[in-house]
């Protein structure tokens, strides 16, 4: 995790053929399939959708009646992620719906500890779910998985990964030409940064000075304030 933090992504990608390894020789249904659609992630953040439509598929294949629906329903959204990331649209729309199913049909089902690395599987779901909606020019859409995403993880444990979600609705907001929205979902995201120390929380506080720039000029307070907080951010972390 701390490497792929760093953005070490071949160190990352040495991790992941071990834990194959490693979860194969368990025994545990699902748990070799799993370790495949985190592989397929890592395709998908490095833009190698060649390499993560396999990966994404084949996971699945191996979990779908081994493992319970929550569990199922992550490997669907990522499913559903390289799907759109290959442009099949119509596909991983479709994906991505069985997923919100398997979630709201058997929320009582015990999710497996390998299955619970980015917290509950619903936030998970929320998340790639945004993605699948972002990579089709869906920003609305997106936004609105960001932010229940960032709602259904408990905030104390998982500070980071609410932060860079609320951070990825901020740019959506952006990109919709929403900037005051996306200034009070930039500062939610900021709240959460606080005593958290990670190359990737400060690499979003950067992107974000950098996105704002182009708005300093029109004098918005909003703008003015959140970049003043960014720079203060990166002097003192």
């Amino acid at each position: 995790m701390k490497s792929y933090d760093a953005g070490q992504q071949g160190l990352v990608q040495r991790y992941y053929l071990q834990s194959y390894a490693l979860a194969t020789e368990s025994g545990l249904r699902g748990h070799d399939g799993f370790v495949m659609h985190t592989m397929a992630m890592q395709s998908l953040k490095l833009h190698r959708p060649e390499h993560c439509l396999g990966l994404a598929e084949t996971g699945l294949n191996r979990a779908k009646g081994h493992v319970d629906a929550q569990t199922e329903a992550l490997f669907r959204v990522v499913y559903a992620h390289t799907l759109a990331k290959s442009g099949k649209r119509r596909a991983a729309l479709a994906e991505a719906e069985q997923a919100r199913t398997l979630l709201t049909g058997a929320p009582g089902d015990e999710a497996p500890f390998w299955a619970l690395a980015w917290g509950p599987p619903a936030a998970s779901v929320y998340s790639r779910t945004a993605k699948v909606h972002e990579t089709m020019g869906d920003h609305r859409a997106a936004a609105e998985q960001y932010a229940l995403a960032a709602t259904a993880r408990p905030a104390d444990t998982y500070a980071r990964i609410v932060a860079l979600d609320l951070v990825a609705g901020a740019e959506m907001h952006l990109k919709r030409g929403s900037i005051e929205q996306a200034c009070a979902t930039w500062h939610r995201a900021m709240d959460h940064m606080d005593g958290v120390r990670s190359v990737r929380t400060r690499k979003a506080v950067s992107r974000m000075r950098s996105d704002l720039a182009r708005f300093r000029a029109r004098g918005l307070r909003c703008v003015a304030e959140l970049d003043e907080r960014g720079r203060d951010f990166l002097a003192g972390s």
